[in-house]
């Protein structure tokens, strides 16, 4: 039993200091995605193993909504996770690496905002992605580990969790997913 207090403990102190020194860029990215979003643009994530996994989460409450009780109209995300055909075609043609640039690549235009999700940071592919929405002038959002890794020289924002521990960071990321579609919606006027 202390164990798991001991984590959940964990958790929320690493969910607390995310807060203290991460929630002015939250709000910025906020800010940046309803701009976007208003011009027309989309949102992008990618990520893999658990960040596939709340690359999709964080897609579907932008195109379905944060809260049941308060509908709204679909704000256009894509999780660039979820095309098994996609992702094993281009990793048995031409590599792993390459499967999220390509999907950036071919389905992004200027003013599209990209999630480059990664806990160390260094994932190939989601680094990869991130310089190839550099060039598109894509805007890219990397949410990370507290190092921030090589992506962080490829962000825009950077939202690096304050911890080095990937459950803690993975459980960050999804709490500022949600903060930050929240913020997204009210900048758009929904209540």
């Amino acid at each position: 039993m202390r164990m798991i207090t001991d984590l959940l403990q964990e958790s929320a102190r690493v969910k607390l200091a995310t807060a203290d020194t991460l929630a002015e860029t939250a709000s910025l990215a906020a800010v940046k995605i309803a701009q976007a979003l208003k011009e027309g643009g989309k949102i992008m994530f990618c990520g893999n193993g658990g960040s596939a996994g709340d690359s999709q989460h964080l897609a579907a409450e932008f195109v379905a909504t944060l809260d049941h009780r308060k509908p709204r109209e679909g704000l256009a995300a894509i999780a660039l996770t979820t095309d098994s055909s996609l992702i094993t075609a281009f990793s048995n043609d031409f590599g792993f690496e390459g499967i999220f640039d390509r999907q950036v690549e071919t389905l992004g235009q200027a003013g599209d905002v990209l999630f480059a999700i990664s806990t160390s940071g260094n994932s190939e592919n989601v680094l990869r992605a991130a310089q190839v929405a550099q060039q598109k002038d894509i805007l890219v959002i990397a949410l990370t580990g507290q190092s921030g890794g090589k992506i962080a020289a490829h962000a825009d924002i950077l939202l690096n969790v304050p911890s080095d521990k990937t459950m803690h960071i993975q459980e960050s990321h999804i709490a500022l997913g949600h903060a930050i579609t929240a913020a997204v919606e009210a900048e758009l006027g929904y209540k």
